[in-house]
């Protein structure tokens, strides 16, 4: 069934972009961002995420991802799934602040060059959720790979705790290329010794109701089920919540 679930999103994701009119409309629309093409016929570079101002008081959540992190679509932001999260530690009692560094159609290599901004502040735990628009793209695993090992070293050099999520690439590249990309992020897992969400859309993944008219993003309530999916694997790294004193004062 998850299998299942996998090759229909991801053959979705295929048919919405050959649908899209041109590429203007879809840079507008869609979940690839409006770009600069580099020398040679390199990857688009795509759009930095908005500088933070790192907080003074609370240590951090950072989110690092695409449209799925982003929240694309969505009638608010409180809706997308690091605000869920962020409701969730608050109703707990854990004392982390959440950082939405989500980019509608960044790839793996976006989320290279605007790293060192996302790690801005007292962060402590990386959510990294990137790769399905590598896996659109068509670009070699093995270059994905590359990118996303990078920012996981380069996170953990710092002390940060990395939580890694999977995707599935689309089947029109081929049975061995949909293999070989899913199968990476368990070896970045285990190479890096990082926890693994193997998929993202996990339950959202195919099912209409919980997915926007694109068939791609989720809609509110597909957001909570890949809360409880993403929380699940994010408690275990979290620190001891806070405890409020509820004694009466004499």
């Amino acid at each position: 069934m998850k299998a299942a679930a996998g090759l229909l999103i991801v053959a979705m994701l295929f048919v919405a972009s050959c649908s899209r009119p041109s590429r203007d409309a879809a840079e507008r629309d869609a979940d690839i961002p409006v770009s600069a093409s580099s020398p040679g016929g390199a990857e688009p570079r795509t759009v930095p995420a908005r500088r933070v101002e790192p907080s003074v008081t609370r240590p951090r959540i950072v989110f690092l991802g695409d449209s799925l992190t982003a929240g694309y679509g969505l009638a608010t932001k409180d809706q997308a799934v690091p605000a869920l999260i962020q409701k969730r530690l608050d109703a707990e009692g854990y004392d982390y602040e959440v950082v939405n560094h989500g980019v509608s159609g960044d790839t793996s290599a976006g989320g290279v060059s605007r790293l060192d901004w996302a790690l801005q502040g007292d962060v402590r735990i990386l959510v990294l959720e990137l790769g399905g628009n590598d896996g659109l793209r068509g670009i070699p695993v093995e270059t994905m790979k590359a990118n996303l090992s990078d920012i996981m070293s380069r996170t953990q050099a710092r002390g940060i705790t990395v939580l890694l999520t999977g995707m599935e690439a689309p089947p029109n590249h081929g049975p061995a290329y949909t293999r070989e990309f899913r199968q990476t992020f368990r070896d970045l897992a285990r190479e890096h010794h990082v926890p693994l969400v193997p998929f993202y859309l996990e339950g959202v993944a195919g099912v209409s109701a919980l997915n926007q008219p694109d068939g791609i993003h989720p809609t509110a309530e597909g957001s909570v089920i890949i809360e409880r999916t993403i929380w699940n694997a994010l408690k275990p790294l979290l620190e001891t919540p806070v405890k409020t004193d509820t004694t009466p004062s004499p």
